[in-house]
């Protein structure tokens, strides 16, 4: 593949710092707003002033981390554009955030998804989702963004994972300790702006060299142009994305702290359901940017031996001299981004849900940001030890393991928020018995599967989507049950005076949604049957 520095020009190293300047006085200015208004919900929410373009842009820069880069381009070497489906058919899931669960989490007037929870169920529902949700933010968020940033640097510097996380975690999270939300939310529409440009770049010249788009159509088997594989591919089967991969969507868009904190923080409800349906739109470019750029290194580089490499190895080889500063600027971009938005969830659902409500209730503006910027501290350190850990799991694709522990952590959620949204005779002890007991029967199984009895080695697992599907289908029907065997029943009630706070969908929203939803179902069509 060769070394990226080797190609490193004055210019290259000029950029790279121009943009770490940039990056740290945006910091610095955020930090000093901070500090004049002594608002901690500017830290946290972004004074709730976000409007549509830095709501889908920090959505997106938050969901498109260095392990879009790394994962999709190796998918896409190995067997072509089946893994798109993991961001189109988001768009349904997204759709749900925003018509069903936006309205009322904005009605709430909430900060953080426990506290949603807890008005809802009370003080123990709360702390224990708070509690869960932490070590979701920490492992699927902190320590998965952390590792696939430490791999790209590895391949970079040719230094030592541990090395290569303590050097990102540090700077990404020097500059959430300064800047909070609004300075994530202002440099992540540049960085991703900046994303696009580069990956675009490098998609022209990896078609050029490749002998152009015809002959890359060509030269890759006919099913790598397939969204829906049969259920005789062991690696994604139709059946096991359907079924499995709503698990972690349900999961992760429309409950997940480090998602939805944008959508809180949203001016208005219309601004946050535009801002959602904008990242749908983006997510549509994650084929001709991400997992295309593998497909190219397939035909350019066919005899690499690493799909992890794929990136790395078009970048290196097709940049010309004076760009490649560009690359890793993009790649510190995507870091922050990730990162960033992940340690300010982290430290906002520590201090609202745990510190403000469990132990310091009458915490002041000033001590509620000084427990944020120390959660921030010690979030970094806790997942560089997880990041180094996950380095060590065998017998998946770099994909899959990120696939795999988001579906382990996910159906847990995803069972409790759409229980208590679409069955109103959900109980408060059905609700804590899943996040508990649940959680741990999740967790335990993950475990068992990743690093206990590794699939490499034991071949009685099932594919590890359909496993989450079980889990959470099993996790359904005891929450149904304990709900239904509830001898004193404590549900949630909605008040007259709670749905006349409702905000109602505008016109506007809902033919955006049409839209994005004629062009999904026209995209499903034309990328099947080859």
């Amino acid at each position: 593949m060769g070394n990226i520095l080797q190609h490193l020009t004055t210019l290259d190293y000029a950029i790279v710092v121009a943009y770490i300047v940039i990056l740290l006085f945006l910091g610095i200015q955020a930090s000093l707003k901070n500090r004049k208004r002594g608002d901690g919900e500017t830290l946290f929410l972004g004074d709730r002033s976000l409007k549509w373009p830095s709501i889908g842009f920090n959505m997106w820069g938050t969901n498109v981390g260095p392990s879009m880069l790394v994962a999709f381009a190796g998918v896409g070497f190995s067997t072509g554009i089946v893994a798109v489906n993991f961001d189109w058919y988001a768009f349904l899931f997204l759709m749900l955030l925003a018509l069903v669960f936006a309205p009322r989490y904005l009605a709430a007037k909430v900060s953080t998804m426990p506290e949603f929870m807890g008005q809802r169920y009370g003080e123990s529902t709360r702390t224990i989702l708070a509690w869960y949700a932490l070590i979701k933010i920490q492992i699927s968020w902190l320590s998965l963004g952390l590792y696939a940033g430490g791999t790209l640097v590895r391949q970079i510097l040719g230094i030592p994972m541990w090395e290569s996380v303590i050097v990102l975690v540090a700077f990404a999270g020097l500059f959430t300790y300064m800047g909070g939300l609004t300075a994530i939310a202002k440099v992540n529409v540049f960085q991703m702006l900046l994303l696009i440009g580069v990956s675009i770049m490098l998609t022209v010249l990896g078609v050029k060299r490749a002998g152009g788009l015809s002959y890359v159509y060509n030269h890759v088997p006919g099913h790598f142009w397939n969204l829906f594989h049969p259920a005789s591919d062991p690696n994604y089967p139709l059946y096991a994305i359907m079924l499995g991969y709503p698990v972690a969507a349900v999961a992760f868009f429309c409950t997940d702290q480090s998602m939805v904190q944008s959508v809180l923080g949203a001016k208005n409800l219309e601004q946050g359901q535009l801002g959602v349906n904008f990242i749908g739109w983006l997510k549509i470019l994650s084929l001709p940017l991400f997992i295309f750029t593998g497909i190219l290194c397939r035909i350019i580089f066919p005899d690499l031996k690493d799909e992890n490499l794929a990136y790395m190895t078009m970048v290196t080889n097709l940049f010309p001299a004076g760009l490649n500063g560009l690359v890793i600027v993009v790649l510190i971009a995507v870091l922050v981004g990730t990162i960033g938005s992940s340690l300010n969830s982290l430290s906002t659902v520590f201090t609202m849900d745990i510190y403000a409500e469990r132990i310091n209730k009458q915490a002041t503006n000033k001590q509620l940001i000084s427990v944020g910027r120390l959660s921030i501290i010690v979030g970094c350190i806790l997942s560089v030890g997880v990041a180094i850990a996950l380095d060590s799991i065998k017998g998946l694709k770099f994909f899959d393991v990120f696939q795999s522990i988001l579906g382990f952590i996910a159906p847990p959620l995803s069972v409790v928020f759409l229980l208590t949204v679409f069955w109103k005779r959900t109980t408060r002890s059905a609700v804590n018995t899943i996040l508990s007991a649940g959680s741990a029967f999740s967790l335990i199984v993950g475990i068992l599967y990743l690093w206990v009895f590794p699939k490499d080695v034991y071949h009685f697992w099932p594919h590890y989507l359909m496993l989450s599907f079980y889990v959470f289908a099993f996790l359904l029907i005891v929450g149904i049950l304990f709900s239904l065997l509830d001898r004193n029943p404590k549900v949630y009630v909605a008040s007259v005076q709670d749905e006349k706070d409702m905000p109602q969908t505008s016109s506007k929203v809902k033919i955006a949604w049409v839209l994005l939803t004629i062009v999904m179902i026209g995209l499903y069509i034309i990328f099947n049957g080859h």
